[in-house]
């Protein structure tokens, strides 16, 4: 006799659960380099400002560019890099948001005109 092999339909015994794995995972290593280099990013343009007015400006400036090349790593780079880059940039900008905040409470001036 013939041994007997299921057809399928009902299915004989646990099937094993499938796993699904990213392409391209992210890393600690690459979130902390998106990160320092934002970091240093940032800096270097609120530097060039030369009062509050200037470093908020150019803060935002430099925000919206790291933003711009964290949109093309999500899509065709690294997404770990990205990560940290829109959380520094999310950092500094609320560093600089607070500063003008901090100034205009203080002097009653809006400080960006």
């Amino acid at each position: 006799m013939m041994p007997y092999s299921p057809s399928g339909l009902f299915p004989a015994g646990r099937r094993p659960r499938p796993t699904y794995r990213e392409p391209h995972p992210v890393s600690g290593a690459a979130v902390a380099a998106g990160a320092t280099g934002t970091a240093a990013w940032l800096v270097i343009f609120g530097l060039l400002g030369r009062d509050l007015a200037g470093y908020a400006w150019w803060t935002l400036l430099a925000g919206a560019l790291a933003w711009l090349a964290a949109l093309v790593l999500v899509r065709y780079g690294d997404r770990g890099v990205a990560t940290g880059i829109a959380i520094v940039t999310a950092g500094g900008w609320s560093i600089a948001a607070a500063a003008v905040a901090a100034r205009w409470w203080i002097s009653g001036d809006w400080p960006l005109w």
